[in-house]
């Protein structure tokens, strides 16, 4: 056999070669840990669908703040879990609703040595379980769900939350949330729109951890999993227009075309959640024993970072941080 000129395997031959010619990074400061704070416990409660996450107490939601402080975590992103619903979603304004007294809590805590995030939406506060209020048939009434989205902005700004995640996908919302910010004196906090979401089967694990009270679907205001990348870039675009700090795509692996499509039109910050369905996919097979939970856990960062997330939400953001990415 001749002389081969061309051997790519030789900027594989070593770990350090590796390390140097790799263009993909991730480090703890490229992750964002999502945390359920859940009222009325006296003790942080397991989810059965997501071995390793828990219910919250306020107490042991701060310890876990600090935890993520002191492992670098770029962020921490709160939803909470009431011990009341209501049609409206009355818990999520309400300044001593348990969402905003966690956020005030974590940001006494942390001050502005992590960013603290408050996902802005109704499912977990409604009995009926949609991102918004319903109209006289029963259908998500979009603007009349604005003003409450402008109502939860305020009092979770209020609280203390750097970042407002509106992740309810209504008409307008970024636009109707700026506004009602900057009028308000919360110039600087900053809006994380989920730009992209879609009404996924991968969400079913996060139904349990919020003790979501939902009926039917959500496929009127979230995107359709087949619809095409167009709709998906409209949607960004609009975000952009309207004063969206950061957008979002979400889920993760199963949207990596739709994550490099957003980051290569995107002049903002882009991210990925890497939901609940991944992650107990993940858990769930390494209990099994079909994979190696380290290894694959990793990967499926690396992929969303490869894919144009600059950011990442996932439930294994601590765990990574602290003991894989040293």
């Amino acid at each position: 056999m001749g002389q081969l000129p061309i051997r790519p395997r030789r900027l594989r031959a070593t770990p350090a070669v590796r390390r140097l010619v790799t263009d993909v990074h991730l480090h703890p400061g490229d992750l964002v840990l999502p945390v359920f704070v859940r009222e009325g416990i006296e003790e942080a409660q397991p989810i059965r669908t997501l071995p390793g996450v828990v219910q919250h107490t306020r107490e042991s939601l701060v310890a876990t703040a600090k935890e993520a402080v002191a492992a670098g975590l770029g962020g921490i992103m709160l939803f909470g879990v009431p011990q009341v619903l209501d049609a409206r979603g009355s818990g999520a304004d309400d300044p001593d609703g348990i969402l905003n007294v966690a956020l005030k809590d974590v940001r006494d805590a942390v001050g502005d040595d992590l960013v603290v995030m408050a996902d802005l939406c109704l499912d977990e506060f409604t009995d009926h379980g949609h991102c918004g209020v319903l109209d006289a048939r029963g259908r998500v009434d979009n603007d009349a769900t604005l003003e409450r989205y402008a109502s939860m902005a305020l009092a979770q700004s209020a609280a203390g939350a750097h970042v407002l995640g509106p992740s309810g996908m209504m008409d307008g919302q970024i636009g109707v949330l700026r506004e009602t910010l900057d009028t308000h004196g919360f110039e600087d906090v900053l809006l994380f729109a989920y730009a992209v979401k879609y009404a996924s089967g991968f969400y079913g694990p996060f139904r349990e951890a919020v003790n979501s009270q939902l009926k039917g679907d959500r496929r009127t205001y979230q995107q359709d999993p087949a619809a095409n990348v167009a709709e998906a870039l409209r949607e960004v675009r609009l975000d952009l227009e309207e004063g969206a700090d950061m957008v979002m795509v979400k889920p993760g692996l199963p949207y990596l075309d739709v994550l490099r499509a957003v980051a290569d039109v995107s002049d903002v910050p882009v991210a990925s959640y890497q939901v609940s369905g991944e992650y107990a996919m993940v858990e769930f097979a390494a209990q099994a024993g079909a994979v190696d939970r380290e290894r694959v856990a990793l990967e499926s960062l690396l992929a969303l970072r490869r894919g144009g997330a600059q950011i990442v939400l996932s439930y294994w953001a601590l765990e990574a941080a602290r003991e894989w990415l040293g």
